[in-house]
């Protein structure tokens, strides 16, 4: 089957194929699961930062309707290659329901990344009951750009990144942003988190104003085993820093021995 041109512009090799049980890759394919917007749109550079032997797949969520976590699971396990080994990275929104799926511990699973992540509710105290009140009007006016600053992308953040974080979040329907808000704050999967056998990398982001340090420290007294690497850079890693990203992840593969890629980064 002829490969086709994914819309960041790299070329997603096989992706039909995988699905269906085609030939095994020489690297293990990415399934990357977005951030709150769901949209994958901006995945973008982090993709274009990959080694060239990367093949990946960039699942997409309805932006005109909310589909729980519980729902999302059957469309993650249709996007995953059922025939080759494949990496699960999830940042933000999504690392509750990468959880969840990993530990069901699917065929051909090699790996976990959860970036800017959390297995219980994100937030606390205050700010907990504050964003579950303001879930429903939150998203009716377009993303400020002091707020697109200071949760998501840093004060010094590109203004073409910024222009196109608050367009991709403006693309999705309120109602539907609200209520994956509200499922995030009050989903917990440290219980599933237990039952993972793969090996698992996070990624924090030293500068998140989202996701507390707490939910790193939850993660890891359930499974102290699971590799840390840290970043300075805002909740938005991926889309900030997506060459040292792409580096972390390309070093946490390179560690277990699962491709032939050469050295692209350091863990650190």
């Amino acid at each position: 089957m002829a490969a086709r041109t994914n819309t960041n512009g790299r070329e997603a090799k096989n992706e039909e194929c995988s699905l269906n049980g085609g030939p095994l890759s020489l690297t293990p394919k990415l399934v990357l699961l977005p951030g709150m917007d769901g949209t994958g749109e901006l995945f973008t550079n982090f993709v274009k930062a990959l080694p060239e032997a990367f093949e990946f797949v960039v699942v997409r969520y309805p932006p005109d309707r909310f589909i729980p976590y519980s729902e999302l699971a059957d469309l993650v396990r249709k996007s995953c290659p059922i025939s080759e080994p494949f990496i699960l990275l999830a940042e933000s929104y999504s690392t509750p329901l990468a959880v969840q799926y990993a530990a069901a511990n699917p065929t051909n699973l090699a790996a976990l990344v959860l970036c800017a992540g959390f297995a219980s509710s994100p937030v606390g105290g205050w700010r907990r009951v504050f964003a579950l009140l303001l879930a429903p009007i939150m998203f009716r006016i377009p993303l400020p750009k002091f707020a697109a600053e200071f949760w998501l992308l840093g004060p010094d953040a590109p203004s073409s990144l910024l222009a196109a974080v608050q367009v991709t979040i403006s693309s999705v329907k309120p109602n539907v942003l609200a209520a994956r808000v509200r499922e995030a704050i009050t989903r917990e999967v440290l219980a599933e988190l237990e039952q993972i056998t793969v090996p698992i990398l996070y990624i924090q982001a030293k500068q998140d104003r989202l996701v507390s340090a707490k939910c790193l420290e939850d993660i890891r007294r359930i499974n102290p085993q699971i590799e840390l690497a840290k970043l300075d850079g805002p909740h938005l890693l991926l889309q900030r820093e997506p060459q040292k990203s792409a580096d972390l992840v390309s070093e946490f593969l390179r560690g277990l021995d699962l491709s032939p890629m050469g050295k692209t980064g350091v863990i650190g």
